[in-house]
């Protein structure tokens, strides 16, 4: 039924604009003394097809709730008072309806379910295809209407244009009200997990964030000892920012060569060739990047290691660092490159003319231009850093040690988060909501590098024309 909406909106919508267009340009032949149409006639099918692919999308976002609701309820009315009583087993009789009806049983169903499957099935579809009929409805009707009023006068680009805004306004608050939605879910939570005093075991704001032990989990069973519990958040501040600090000196020294190489030495040719490929590391996947980390680069850094004399643990810093490096080298070297090709020749031009060379003019010149865009680049680049997981859960590992010392075990806030959060959890236990405490951290710790971003920027911008 989906494959059957989607065709008649593409064709409802394509004879809309071309019946509009047809009709705005035989207007126009017929006016001819009297002046030009208002609107091409581009805008007058333009907005014909909003219209219609508007009335459409209304119709099936009311009718096919309607009708999903319509459908369960029909088919729950046939089921004993004893089942749809209990919200449990109501729940779980019309997954097994819904499964039995799109021919998916689970096991031997009974008769009544069969019966309701059938029911439920004979409603849907009768509301599907009601859903289909009133949505063809109102695109016709809309199109009807515009189509009574192109005239000479109709102003259907300004409608057009207001329509286009009214979309681009929707968009813009879909993506605040997300953002202040995701905010206030973690502070809710995080609120709870300091001052709800029905969670057990849960720490004072002074112990999470200047704690240096880290130990969500609880014993669940008597043989498994006194385990002490702890919510010390500095351990994993501590990882965090040290495998970010491994990555930067990986990623910036190689990110912004690599970005000079290519803006100022590289030939067209050259640079045509290797930019596509150095962005490629951006599109590999992080679990990919994982298994390198785990498979080739730490026992690398541990032989080494050992050799040197060195104990180096099987899971280190050092190794998602470097892998995580790697990762986000395309995010310094395109934005720097993208920024230093923005940079005015005739600066260049200016510092060739006093007399400096190509290096000179680059270090003195291009760069000092150029370095809001470059600390945006690696502010970007820290950001990314910071919210890895995969890479650190396969090279680093889940142990909250508080050290500087790359070659150790580490773990990071994003992992935690991660590892509190998989699996069926108690959202009522301390454990579970020390997870959203330590993304509401996370979120000011990365808020703090864009506003430090920006700062710069301002301080540092240039603005050239």
């Amino acid at each position: 039924m989906t494959t059957i909406y989607l065709l008649s909106l593409m064709v409802l919508v394509l004879a809309a604009y071309l019946a509009a267009r047809s009709r705005a340009v035989a207007m126009a032949g017929k006016a001819k003394g009297l002046g030009p149409l208002h609107s091409l006639p581009a805008y007058h099918g333009l907005l014909a097809a909003a219209c219609v692919l508007t009335a459409m999308g209304v119709a099936v976002a009311i009718g096919a709730p309607l009708a999903e609701w319509w459908a369960r309820t029909s088919a729950l009315e046939g089921l004993p008072p004893d089942i749809t009583g209990d919200a449990l087993k109501r729940g779980a009789a019309l997954r097994d309806i819904i499964g039995i009806a799109a021919g998916y049983p689970m096991g031997t169903p009974s008769s009544a379910l069969e019966d309701a499957a059938k029911v439920y099935a004979r409603a849907n579809s009768i509301g599907a295809w009601s859903a289909l009929g009133i949505g063809i409805a109102a695109g016709l009707g809309a199109l009807g209407l515009v189509l009574s009023r192109i005239d000479r006068l109709f102003r259907a680009r300004n409608l057009f244009e207001r329509f286009v805004m009214a979309i681009l306004i929707v968009c813009a608050l879909i993506a605040i009200v997300t953002t202040i939605g995701i905010v206030f879910s973690v502070i809710t939570e995080t609120w709870r997990f300091f001052f709800d005093p029905s969670i057990k075991g849960k720490p004072t704001v002074t112990d999470f964030l200047f704690g240096t032990d880290w130990n969500p989990q609880a014993a669940l069973r008597e043989d498994q000892g006194d385990i002490q519990t702890a919510f010390g958040f500095i351990p994993l501040l501590a990882g965090t920012l040290l495998i970010t600090f491994i990555a930067m000196c990986v990623a910036g020294p190689i990110g912004l060569l690599s970005a000079i190489y290519l803006s100022e030495y590289a030939s067209p040719r050259v640079r045509a060739l290797f930019k596509p490929v150095l962005e490629t590391l951006a599109g590999i996947p992080t679990v990919v990047l994982g298994f390198f980390a785990l498979l080739t680069v730490a026992p690398f850094i541990r032989s080494t290691g050992e050799s040197m004399g060195l104990n180096v643990a099987s899971e280190s810093a050092l190794a998602a660092g470097l892998v995580m490096g790697m990762m986000i080298i395309p995010f310094i070297s395109s934005l720097s490159d993208d920024v230093i090709n923005a940079v005015p020749q005739a600066l260049r031009d200016g510092s060739y003319a006093l007399g400096s060379t190509k290096s000179e003019t680059i270090r003195k010149v291009v760069l000092a231009a150029a370095l809001p865009g470059i600390v945006s680049a690696f502010m970007l680049a820290i950001s990314r850093a910071v919210g890895e997981t995969m890479i650190v859960v396969m090279a680093a590992g889940l142990a909250a040690n508080l050290t500087i010392n790359p070659l150790e075990a580490v773990t990071t806030i994003t992992v935690q988060i991660k590892t509190i959060l998989v699996g069926d959890q108690e959202f009522d236990s301390a454990k579970t909501l020390a997870a959203f405490a330590l993304g509401f951290v996370l979120f000011f710790v990365t808020l703090g590098l864009n506003y430090i971003a920006l700062r710069i920027v301002k301080a540092y911008r240039e603005q050239y024309e």
